[in-house]
């Protein structure tokens, strides 16, 4: 399959709209074919009410049949083969072997979702039966369960072409639910997105699904996203990418007549704490795994550490050394379009405004477009208490560093942190016990808390939390990644003195689905 510029309004692919566009191929900056076109008022108007048409039939349609769209797409991704993956290598410089892995990604969380409707315990059904003969009040038949919130706003990350883009965990998670999907494709890989979007509306038209199920548009202008959230029949955001980019949203979505829930992660520093007895033990061995996550696909996951402290003492020497030799020796990169790398120089342009010396730097030459240097950066506690910048994320390969004369510092730098995703503590012997009120305090910071690792590589399972409090995410009580991401796209109804026919099946009393409920508080 060739990508040829098409949205795909209601299923339907449509080419042209308003001013066109190229994707450009990142390292040396020549723009690919075919032209894209930003999405008109009227394609946005016509997707997002197709959306809202069938949002009713959609979130009616049988579970077993959500799980085979899930699959069938699953099963269509892997189908396109090279053609998929040399169109995400041209827009993206990501290697193939990142690709096929991101690929392997994206079908296995598309299948995780379908084995979750089909266990279906996923309605958190609860069930107080009625008690006519109560007094002095009789007790009234309640029955609950999870419902759909309706057509889901899904923004394409620039970062992950397939896993956080047009069938990423966003989509599969709101098509899982029940809910119609309107994705913005990312500008940076237009043609990825077509491909993939292609392989969504076939397996929705070959289901016989509504056709609002599912809708792909093109655009480079914040303007179209806006347009997009403040569509009345959107009923939530869904959105990977800036701080930016995501507070807008979430501006916009609070000031509509009938405000809507965003979901969007923002990124984080992810800091790093090394404790004194494993800074000692093993120091530059953890210096050598935290270069090589900050530095890891040119410092382009959303779980790259960008900060790290410690106390003096042993070893504190030798793993600053083997921190600055890593990053000396580690290559230029492209990013996947030059808006990042314009974004990380102006970063490290107000890191260098502030307190802040470069200790290292990467080797080579940046390439014409998008090469991104490696740079590793040091500076005070007192900074770091004085400037609310440096608590911030640096998106590209850089690491912030702080050195501590004194556990003091490291809970006063801790407790000025903001929301991270992640963070991470090196510790060895009694390091945790001793640090304990450390610890605690980090804990409340974060949505993911990583003993002696690196929080780079985010695991797809149920356990995951990929979030975490603002700026982190805009609702920590949730995850980006995993089966449990089913649970923005939802809401609690309650059936009060129902007959039993009239009932979802899943509150049905012969409970006929034989899924996991709580009745009369037992779970059963």
């Amino acid at each position: 399959m060739t990508p040829t510029g098409r949205h795909f309004v209601a299923g339907a692919a449509e080419t042209g709209g308003g001013a066109p566009f190229h994707a450009v191929e990142p390292t040396g900056g020549a723009p690919l074919v075919p032209a894209y076109h930003e999405a008109t008022a009227a394609q946005i108007e016509r997707a997002a009410a197709a959306a809202g048409a069938a949002a009713g039939p959609f979130a009616a349609v049988p579970s077993a049949t959500r799980a085979a769209l899930l699959r069938a797409i699953a099963d269509g991704l892997e189908a396109l083969g090279e053609a998929l993956s040399q169109r995400v290598v041209a827009e993206t410089a990501l290697p193939a072997e990142r690709v096929a892995a991101e690929r392997a990604r994206t079908c296995g969380q598309l299948r995780q979702f379908a084995a979750l409707l089909d266990e279906g315990s996923w309605v958190d059904a609860r069930i107080d039966r009625g008690d006519p003969a109560r007094r002095p009040v009789p007790k009234p038949d309640l029955r609950r369960m999870r419902m759909a919130l309706g057509p889901v706003a899904v923004f394409g990350a620039s970062n992950f072409p397939l896993a956080y883009s047009v069938a990423g965990g966003d989509t599969a998670s709101a098509l899982a639910a029940g809910c119609p999907v309107v994705v913005k494709g990312h500008p940076a890989h237009p043609g990825t997105s077509e491909l993939v979007g292609g392989v969504v509306a076939a397996a929705v038209q070959r289901l016989g699904l509504p056709a609002g199920t599912f809708s792909l548009l093109h655009g480079r202008l914040p303007a179209t996203g806006a347009a997009l959230v403040q569509q009345p029949a959107i009923a939530a955001v869904g959105f990977t990418g800036s701080y930016a980019g995501g507070r807008a949203l979430f501006d916009l979505a609070a000031a509509r007549p009938q405000p809507i829930p965003v979901f969007a992660e923002m990124g984080s520093a992810n800091p790093v704490l090394v404790l004194p007895r494993a800074l000692a033990a093993r120091g530059e061995r953890i210096a050598e795994q935290i270069a090589a996550s900050a530095v890891l696909a040119s410092g382009q996951f959303c779980t790259c550490p960008g900060l790290a402290a410690w106390c003096d003492g042993p070893g504190a020497a030798a793993f600053a050394a083997a921190l600055n030799a890593r990053f000396a020796a580690a290559a230029v990169g492209p990013a996947v379009h030059a808006t990042i790398r314009s974004g990380y120089e102006r970063a490290l342009d107000e890191l260098r405004a502030l307190p802040v010396a470069v200790a290292a730097t990467g080797a080579g030459d940046l390439a014409p477009a998008t090469g991104v240097r490696p740079t590793l950066l040091t500076t005070t506690p007192a900074a770091m208490l004085q400037h609310a910048r440096l608590l911030h994320e640096v998106f590209g390969p850089s690491l912030l560093t702080v050195p501590c004369t004194e556990p003091a510092q490291l809970l006063a730098l801790v407790a000025a942190m903001p929301g991270y995703l992640t963070a991470t503590v090196h510790g060895d012997g009694d390091d945790f016990a001793e640090h304990a009120e450390l610890l605690a305090a980090l804990r409340r910071k974060v949505g993911r808390l990583i003993a002696n690792g690196v929080p780079t590589g985010v695991e797809v399972c149920s356990a995951m939390v990929h979030g975490g409090p603002w700026p982190a995410a805009t609702d920590a009580r949730f995850s980006a990644v995993g089966v449990t991401a089913i649970e923005r796209w939802v809401r609690p109804v309650c059936w009060q003195d129902w007959p039993q026919a009239l009932l979802p099946e899943e509150l049905r009393d012969d409970n006929p689905r034989r899924i996991r409920r709580t009745v009369d508080g037992v779970v059963e």
